[in-house]
């Protein structure tokens, strides 16, 4: 009589499906959350809400890249890239916008010190990974991007949720957790993706980074994704003004102020969702180009800068 074989426990498999499942049970856990918090007024809660809406789609994010990732990159390294990284790239940015005057240009600013703050977090954090190719390079990338854009969604909903005259605006700090977390993928872990898998890409064979021309050419590209991304209410604003005519307005940071918002609202509104979806194709379709495998080698003359 033959003994059916135990089970082998332990056994190095990779992991599948967190990403999802933890999307679904934080989603229930946040919506549970705000409802309590409705419904008790409890302000002692809104914490919580905050750091669960806006921690739960990057922390997916890099859910889905430890398992996309698993043994080529360290789980400890792409989890201390998320925190360590999303810290330290939000401070850096706060630090240098800080100097920022408000001009059309603002927007240039914010995208331009935003991708290098977070470029150089990734440059750190992605020094001892081996084999440097796009593949790995988006998504450590895409770990970085999420990082950033969870504490800085944390500060928006924040800032959204509090009035003028002091109290706690529920449904603001809801809405604009669920929008950034809903934009969150085509955002900042979109742009950092795309950058981090050009630097890879670029790297020499023994993982030196290279800073070709190859490389300027991806950051001016996310830069520009960027601006536009956050430019596009005031774009897709004055497109409607022009689209609808005759009316006198001023623009404020990016936004209508109300008399124009009621003329020409609904077709702002449609521009600004188009604009959106044709910058995230862009985004999606660089990222799939240099998320390949295969490393770009410059030829002798190519780089501006060779480390």
């Amino acid at each position: 009589m033959h003994s059916t074989p135990a089970p082998q426990v332990g056994t190095d498999t990779p992991p599948r499906g967190w990403w999802w499942k933890a999307l679904i049970g934080g989603a229930v856990l946040w919506i549970v959350t705000a409802a309590v918090t409705y419904g008790t007024q409890n302000t002692n809660l809104v914490p919580t809400v905050i750091l669960l809406g806006s921690f739960l789609v990057p922390f997916c994010v890099v859910l889905y890249v430890v398992e996309k990732a698993y043994g080529t990159i360290d789980t400890l390294r792409l989890f201390a890239a998320f925190f360590v990284g999303g810290i330290f790239g939000v401070l850096g940015a706060s630090i240098l916008e800080s100097h920022l005057n408000p001009s059309w240009w603002i927007y240039v600013g914010v995208g331009a010190i935003e991708e290098l703050v977070k470029a150089a977090v990734f440059l750190v954090v992605g020094m001892a990974v081996l084999p440097k190719n796009g593949r790995q390079g988006a998504l450590l990338g895409a770990t970085v991007g999420a990082g950033f854009a969870a504490f800085e969604s944390a500060g928006y909903a924040f800032n959204a949720s509090l009035t003028r005259l002091g109290q706690i605006d529920l449904t603001a700090l809801l809405e604009t957790e669920a929008i950034r977390g809903l934009l969150t993928p085509v955002g900042h872990v979109l742009w950092t993706a795309i950058l981090g898998a050009m630097i890879f890409r670029a790297a020499s064979p023994q993982g030196r980074y290279r800073f070709t021309w190859p490389v300027l050419g991806a950051y001016g590209l996310v830069l520009g994704l960027h601006a536009l991304w956050d430019s596009m209410s005031f774009i897709a604003g004055y497109l409607a003004i022009k689209i609808t005519g005759g009316v006198h307005y001023v623009l404020a940071y990016g936004q209508l102020l109300p008399t124009a918002a009621d003329n020409a609202g609904r077709i702002s509104t449609v521009i600004y969702v188009i604009g959106l979806a044709l910058i995230s194709w862009v985004g999606v379709v660089f990222l799939r180009r240099w998320a390949r495998d295969q490393q770009v080698v410059p030829s002798s003359g190519t780089s501006p800068s060779t480390r």
